[in-house]
This record gives C-alpha cells, sequence and structure tokens, in this order.
C-alpha cells in the first residue's frame, strides 16, 4: 500500500523537577542545600531513511512521545536526560505543523534530520535558590513541560524523471522496459492507484530516477480522480516526458490529449507547466499511418516542443534513443530544492510563560502558564516559599501591572484557587 500522507501526534518529554535536599553526615549540622537539577526532557527527531518509500507505517502509530528527564536528588545529583525519539521517514518527506499550516522542514537528502519538538529544561534544585539571606530554600522547581504538537508528513517523490500522460497511453509499460520496476500493467481505462520508481540505466550514459505519476487526466488540478493526491510528486522533477497514444486505436486524439495534459500542469503550477519536456508518442508498432505521427510532431514543434519520439514501449522501438536523449537533457539541469515561500515556512516560538490579569467581581485574578508553573513550584502555606512567592511576582512585573490597572490596599488577588490580600 503506498501512503503519501499522514498526520500525527508528537509529545517531547518533560523535564524533570529540581530536589529539595539537604546534606545530612556526622559532625557536619548545617550542611545545607544539596539539592540537584532535574534532568532534560528527550526530544523528537525526525530523520531520513533512504530505504523507506512510503508512510505506511504512521498508519499503524499515530501518537510518538520523548522519555521524560528524571527528577534531580540530594548530593547535588542531577536528574539522567530522557532519551531522544528518532523517528525515521523516506526521503523527500515535507513536516508541516497542523495548527498553523506552515512548513517546518523539507526532507530530501540522505542523513536530513531535524527536532521537530523539543524536550522541557530541568527544574533547578534547591541549592541554586541558596543566598546569603537565603541560606536554607527548602523548595525547588519543577521540569519544564515538553512540546507538543500534530504535525502532517507528506510524501513528494524524489525523481529525475516523472512520466505524465493520460491512463493507457503506456507509462507503466516504458517504466517496465527501462528499469527493474514492475508496475501492475493491464488494459484499462482506470488510472494507476500508486506512483511507481524505477532506476534507468543505459550503457553510456548518467543512470536516473524515472517515476511513472499516475491521476493526471482532465480535470486533475481542480480535484478530479486522484489528480490532486499525485500531482505533487511531479514537483521535484527536472523533467518530464509526456507520454500520448498515438496509434488511435481507441478514437482518442494524440494533440488533444497532449493539450489537456500540459493545460492542467499550467492550473496547478505554472512552474511545472513550464518545465522541460520531452514527448514521446507511443504504440507506434501499431501506426498504419506515419502521417497521423508527421502532422502531430509539426503541430507540438508549432507549439515551441522540439523533442518528439515515435516509440514503441511494447517492441522497445525508439526507447533507447529516447532515453538518452534525457540523460543528456538532465545534465544540463541542475538540481534544484523545492522552492518554499517566505509566508509558508514555519516559524517556532520562544516558549513563554505568559499571564493575564482581569478584574471579576472586585477580584483581581491572575491565570496563565506562569501562573501554572509559580504555584506548581511553591508552598503558599510556608513562610520561605511565600517569600519567594512574592519576590517573583515583583520581578515579573505582576504586582506593577495590578497597580498600574487600580488595584488598591487591602484588594484581594486570585491566582488560580490560591488568594491572598494586596498590600502596599
Amino acid at each position: 500500500m503506498f501512503i503519501d500522507r499522514v498526520k500525527v501526534f508528537v509529545k517531547s518529554g518533560d523535564g524533570g523537577d529540581g530536589s529539595v535536599s539537604f546534606r545530612r553526615e556526622k559532625y557536619i549540622p548545617l550542611g545545607g542545600p544539596d539539592g540537584g537539577d532535574g534532568g532534560k526532557g528527550g526530544d523528537i527527531v525526525l530523520t531520513v531513511d533512504p530505504n523507506m518509500t512510503t508512510l505506511l507505517d504512521f498508519t499503524y502509530k499515530r501518537k510518538y512521545a520523548a522519555e521524560r528527564g528524571t527528577n534531580g536528588s540530594g548530593s547535588n545529583c542531577f536528574g539522567k536526560n530522557g532519551e531522544n525519539l528518532h523517528i525515521k521517514v523516506p526521503m523527500g518527506t515535507i513536516i508541516r505543523d497542523v495548527e498553523t499550516n506552515k512548513i517546518m522542514a523539507d526532507l530530501s537528502h540522505p542523513g536530513d534530520s531535524i527536532v521537530i519538538a523539543k524536550g522541557g529544561k530541568g527544574g533547578r534544585g534547591n541549592v541554586r535558590f541558596a543566598t546569603a539571606t537565603r541560606q536554607a530554600p527548602n523548595f525547588a522547581e519543577p521540569g519544564m513541560p515538553g512540546e507538543e504538537r500534530n504535525i502532517e508528513l507528506e510524501l513528494k517523490l524524489l525523481a529525475d524523471v516523472g512520466l505524465i500522460g493520460f491512463p493507457n497511453v503506456g507509462k507503466s509499460t516504458l517504466l517496465s522496459v527501462v528499469s527493474k520496476a514492475r508496475p501492475k500493467i493491464a488494459n484499462y481505462h482506470f488510472t494507476t492507484l500508486k506512483p511507481n520508481l524505477g532506476v534507468v540505466s543505459v550503457p553510456g550514459v548518467q543512470s536516473f530516477v524515472m517515476a511513472d505519476i499516475p491521476g493526471i487526466i482532465e480535470g486533475a488540478a481542480e480535484g478530479v480522480g486522484l489528480g490532486l493526491d499525485f500531482l505533487r510528486h511531479i514537483e521535484r522533477t527536472r523533467l518530464l516526458i509526456h507520454v500520448v497514444d498515438i496509434s488511435g486505436v481507441e478514437g482518442r486524439d494524440a494533440f488533444d490529449d497532449f493539450l489537456k495534459i500540459n493545460e492542467e500542469l499550467r492550473k496547478y503550477s505554472v512552474k511545472l507547466w513550464d518545465r522541460p519536456q520531452i514527448i514521446a508518442a507511443n504504440k507506434a508498432d501499431m501506426l498504419y499511418d506515419e502521417e497521423v505521427f508527421e502532422d502531430f510532431k509539426k503541430k507540438v514543434n508549432e507549439l515551441g516542443y522540439d523533442k518528439v519520439f515515435k516509440i514503441s514501449g511494447a517492441t522497445n522501438t525508439g526507447v533507447e534513443e529516447l532515453l538518452k536523449e534525457a540523460a543528456r537533457i538532465l545534465t544540463t539541469i541542475p538540481v534544484q530544492e523545492l522552492e518554499i515561500a517566505e509566508e509558508d515556512k514555519f516559524i517556532p516560538e520562544e516558549k513563554r510563560f505568559t499571564y493575564d490579569i482581569r478584574r471579576e467581581d472586585g477580584v483581581y485574578v491572575v491565570e496563565g502558564s506562569f501562573v501554572d508553573r509559580l504555584l506548581a513550584s511553591v508552598n503558599v502555606n510556608d513562610p520561605d516559599h511565600l517569600k519567594y512567592f512574592h519576590k517573583v511576582l515583583r520581578n515579573k512585573g505582576v504586582l506593577d501591572k495590578l497597580m498600574e490597572i487600580g488595584i488598591q490596599d487591602g484588594d484581594i488577588v486570585r491566582l488560580n484557587d490560591f488568594e491572598f490580600e494586596f498590600l502596599l
């Protein structure tokens, strides 16, 4: 089964919590704090595996989570970092953030990899909070949460040459005779249901990768049939071989078919439509009037297409000349990276803990991720913790913001389930 688009959920590991610990040794009654930091959470890393050709594996597993960092402990022992989770993807995979629909990466080379979700930092142990005036802090930081997001993996085949044309014109047959690819071949008018790749090797010329791109029929650019599913697979190709049925035995007009397919390319992408094309007039072994080919060649020449070959995939006639010309043209076309517009690129936001302040029934409510993290790190019923709590509110500008919006001495401030009286 060929799967070329799938959505998965990924979550990096949370950071380990910092430790609250004090040195306890004989003859050292005031050993002081020695709680170590928590370990960092594991990252989610996507890495290219050249041996993969489809995204089928992701249909069986849709959720991936990296290991959490270990909590810190006494004697200044830091927690162990969580293991990174490496996920293998086929070469040619584009990673897209589902929420923003922006492209995060294009993994199109062997060894390409990207950290798609960074693990959370480990929390600081209580030894980090010791000062000259607070020599025995009995609180520590919790670990930072890991990142989580839904991503879409989209596979765009990596091929030098793409075979295009209507169904049953002989694309699969041509691919089977010029490479070791073995696509399903039959005399039917329905399109092949999956792309097929093969390596073409001709004596005396550089080998290249050819792909039979199915699904391109009239209306494909508007989503008719499987068109949109497979048109994107041509985007990476440097050269197109446009296969037409020159025999006319099925009542088709080769030139009319040629115009229709090119119109679908133009509607989908002007850059794709402008890509170099070689025209392969196939099934020449069943052509009984040579004037048909000459008339077809004259018409396409007038449109600016001068590379027209009369071939037969069934008898192998003219195929070698076609492939040699394709190999020659490829040497003049540099390998280009898939172009991604600036507005389509995903720019990760720096993780920030934020808060909002609103007034509700005379109470000033402070809420947000900053509040959640602060309350998770302190015990508001402990005097030392409470001093640290107020210091953080002052340093982060929460108290100043409250005064800006008009809080008065004695007003109540609520942070989640904790309330306190504001004193100037």
